[in-house]
């Protein structure tokens, strides 16, 4: 299927690796040209050579923190006309609430909420002069189900959902479509070494963790395994495209069945 995206310009925030990397090798794929983000550009160098190497689309790379202010508006004046934005930048951090401080809770917002609304102003006037674009946030079904184990995570990925909803409808009626995106346990780098690392320490295979994991931990799973960040990447690549015009203020599952419900 020919997705529409030769030329589009996206941001990924979050890009070099995991779900992200997933994402910005996908929108390449598709001819769209890509702006990888990371902290390094170490880190930044290799992605864009994987990706160059793989797809036909034009890769950039911008490195820095963005979440921070002067970092994400030096990339909009360096890369001006985005009209693809996927705000994937996001941490987690397993706690017990009574652990969790003011400044964790702080941090939490600025990285996984922040980030994205402020990338979103700021791209938004090209998208509205354009009157066509695309902004997506990758949320989490940790956001319906809030995990108890990290109660601040959750919290910040409902809000996404909400900036998302908000948005969506500021733009009504025009050709710019804002929707969330909520994968479900997804064998990221952080998360596959963390699974491989309880099997070096348990003395098991990765499958038998990863078994005992969706039986105890999200038993709700239906298709009883980690997604691929390719999976996710597959949905979110649609929802950046021409063809996916009338999806817009939606909260989109990618999560393997483990939110329980029909709707």
């Amino acid at each position: 299927m020919d997705l529409k995206l030769d030329g589009k310009l996206a941001l990924v925030s979050g890009s070099t690796a995991g779900i992200g990397y997933a994402i910005a090798h996908a929108l390449a794929s598709e001819g769209a040209s890509v702006i990888v983000n990371g902290r390094s550009q170490a880190s930044i160098d290799e992605a864009v050579d994987r990706i160059r190497s793989e797809t036909r689309g034009t890769v950039h790379g911008h490195a820095g923190d963005l979440s921070q202010a002067h970092v994400a508006e030096e990339l909009v004046r360096r890369h001006p006309g985005i009209a693809i934005l996927v705000n994937n930048l996001g941490i987690f951090e397993p706690k017990a609430f009574e652990d969790i401080p003011d400044a964790d809770w702080q941090r939490f917002f600025d990285v996984n909420v922040l980030s994205g609304v402020r990338l979103a102003r700021l791209v938004l006037p090209d998208m509205k002069r354009a009157n066509w674009g695309r902004i997506i946030f990758i949320s989490s079904e940790s956001a319906v189900q809030i995990p108890t184990e990290m109660i601040h995570y959750g919290v910040t990925k409902t809000a996404q959902i909400a900036v998302a909803r908000g948005l969506a409808e500021s733009v009504a009626g025009t050709n710019i479509t804002v929707n969330s995106v909520l994968p479900g346990p997804t064998k990221s780098r952080g998360v596959g070494d963390f699974v491989e690392g309880m099997a070096r320490t348990s003395d098991k295979t990765f499958e038998q963790v990863e078994a005992e994991f969706f039986d105890h931990v999200r038993p709700t799973s239906l298709i009883r395994r980690f997604a691929s960040p390719q999976e996710v990447a597959s949905l979110v690549a649609y929802v950046a495209s021409p063809l996916a015009s009338a999806t817009t203020g939606a909260a989109l599952r990618v999560d393997g069945g483990v939110v329980k419900s029909a709707f």
